[in-house]
């Protein structure tokens, strides 16, 4: 039975990418910090048929990836699909956003991505096989107002992921960056648990359960970069011939401020 590892699957995208994974018969290692959600999550793909563990674990603690990925390993003997999904946002102009919330978003975002990519990219190179996705965003493609911090992060995701895409190539590791738009998932929650901010989305939304299918789908069928989201692979292309008017409908679509806990 195929193995893949989900970080932040304990809500959102990650949750239902594991049950889409699993539906599908593959063995899901559910990672995140909330043990009573996992359990709840891990339980309910079992009674549905599938099969689930669990690892509570911080995606911001290099040892701890890399003890995830050694321990799937001994006891599943296999890996074959990291899904680094873990994420947190925060919502200001660059004038006003604090360091100390710049680097926790790099810490999730960036090096939560980077520490179990690199685990898992170690064991597929040496078996010749596997599949990373990243989670990235639509705005690793085009920044939103008041979402620069955050943006910053998505970019980052994009470079390390079309790094390793080539460092891959012709490997037999397949390498996809996942491109959502505004998902209707527990992020908001997040922002408010992380940094005490209370905002309103803005724009276009889709369920995480299609994300989810669309990923399920590119483990059968692998491409580079995955668009959930009907139309939205324009928005680089716009940005890339139309700076100006993005700028514009950047700021038309920027999350807004309901106020602070």
């Amino acid at each position: 039975m195929q193995t893949a590892i989900i970080t932040g699957a304990s809500s959102g995208i990650g949750a239902a990418c594991a049950r889409a994974f699993a539906r599908d018969g593959l063995h899901v290692v559910l990672v995140a910090r909330r043990a009573e959600l996992l359990d709840a999550l891990a339980s309910a793909i079992v009674a549905n048929g599938g099969s689930a563990t669990t690892r509570v674990a911080d995606v911001t603690d290099e040892a701890a990836m890399e003890q995830v990925v050694d321990e799937t390993l001994a006891t599943r003997g296999r890996l074959d699909v990291m899904v680094c999904n873990a994420g947190v946002g925060y919502n200001g102009r660059l004038d006003e956003t604090p360091t100390d919330a710049m680097r926790r978003l790099m810490e999730v975002n960036f090096f939560g991505t980077f520490y179990p990519a690199r685990a898992a990219v170690r064991h597929f190179r040496a078996a010749g096989r596997g599949h990373l996705f990243i989670v990235s965003s639509i705005v690793g493609r085009r920044a939103m107002a008041r979402g620069g911090a955050y943006a910053a992060t998505k970019f980052a995701q994009v470079g390390l992921g079309e790094a390793a895409r080539a460092e891959l190539a012709g490997t037999g590791v397949h390498v996809t960056i996942v491109h959502p738009v505004s998902t209707e998932t527990g992020f908001r929650d997040a922002m408010a648990r992380e940094f005490g901010q209370d905002v309103e989305g803005r724009g276009p939304r889709q369920p995480a359960e299609v994300v989810a299918r669309a990923m399920a789908r590119c483990l059968r069928r692998p491409r580079a970069d995955l668009y959930p989201f009907r139309g939205s692979r324009l928005v680089g292309v716009a940005a890339a011939l139309a700076p100006g008017l993005m700028d514009r409908i950047a700021t038309r679509f920027s999350r807004s401020p309901r106020d602070a806990r």
